[in-house]
């Protein structure tokens, strides 16, 4: 299940190929976004462009085992993301600001972050043992998932998708999320069990026929590994533009300034950005170190 859009593809296969112009061009792609995620996380400059120049190298090292089951951002970010908590010599970070506000700790302290809110890891006892089923049942779940988060978009229910968010993205307790909604802890708890019910039945009709109710803590990880609610860059330039409709605004506000998504910050960051000049010191450095692994990316001739 390729989650891939066409120019990734293309610049893939060039880099494949071993194009140093197409992974010039990838670099150019997606350098600015990383430098923003990794600058609201890291309090040094010069830590900042090391951990980027250091994601990207990785990346291309690791290109065979790119499976592209997710999008090409999410799957740098992710590489980034660890490579920032290795940094701090602590357990997998938090995505959200929100968990960092309530858990009395400021944006940038990452290493008490770390420590603190590391969510947990897939329970073993839903995902099977072997290989090819345990990435069936997890195609199911993303399938599943992306299908109830696509539904509240499209419905326009960005009330039920906040809550939803909150229980899911930021792992907190419906007690919380009551008090931060506005509605009764009742309320909160109707939705879940909603929302679990369509992930149930999306499971089903995607026809996995194991355990159909995955636990909290494995949806959490496939919600932040997948970013399924995260906002599309044409999103947060419609966003700057002003030109999205009412629901969608305040939706966009939310998951920008209220839920803290670092991801989507980044991202924002990246569409408003001007500075071309440092952007272009970083891409020539990171073509500098990593020229001499393209031809290693090659597909076998056959």
């Amino acid at each position: 299940m390729s989650e891939l859009n066409e120019a990734d593809r293309y610049l893939l296969e060039q880099i494949r190929g071993g194009s140093a112009d197409g992974w010039s061009q990838f670099v150019s792609r997606y350098q600015g976004r990383l430098l923003a995620f990794a600058r609201s996380r890291v309090r040094r400059a010069a830590d900042v462009e090391d951990l980027v120049q250091d994601t990207l190298i990785s990346f291309l090292k690791a290109l065979a085992n790119f499976r592209e089951e997710a999008g090409l951002e999410s799957y740098l970010f992710a590489i980034l993301r660890r490579k920032i908590i290795d940094s701090h010599r602590g357990p997998k970070a938090s995505v959200c600001l929100l968990q960092d506000i309530l858990a009395g700790q400021g944006p940038g302290d990452d290493a008490q972050a770390a420590a603190t809110l590391s969510a947990p890891d897939p329970t073993a006892s839903w995902y099977a043992r072997r290989d090819e089923d345990r990435q069936r049942q997890k195609n199911a779940l993303v399938a599943a998932l992306r299908y109830v988060i696509n539904h509240f978009k499209e419905s326009h229910n960005f009330r039920d998708l906040q809550i939803v968010e909150l229980i899911y993205y930021c792992q907190l307790r419906n007690k919380d999320i009551a008090e931060m909604a506005g509605v009764p802890e009742s309320h909160v708890a109707q939705i879940k069990f909603r929302t679990l019910t369509r992930i149930r039945d999306q499971i089903a009709a995607y026809g996995y026929e194991g355990p159909a109710d995955p636990p909290d803590s494995l949806l959490t990880d496939v919600w932040q590994e997948q970013r399924l609610s995260c906002l599309k860059r044409s999103t947060l330039g419609a966003h700057l533009l002003g030109t999205l409709e009412p629901p969608w605004r305040e939706y966009v506000v939310f998951h920008l300034e209220r839920l803290g998504c670092t991801f989507c910050r980044a991202n924002l960051e990246d569409v408003m950005a001007k500075d071309t000049v440092n952007h272009e010191i970083l891409r020539r450095k990171v073509m500098e170190s990593t020229i001499g692994f393209l031809s290693r990316t090659q597909k076998p001739s056959r």
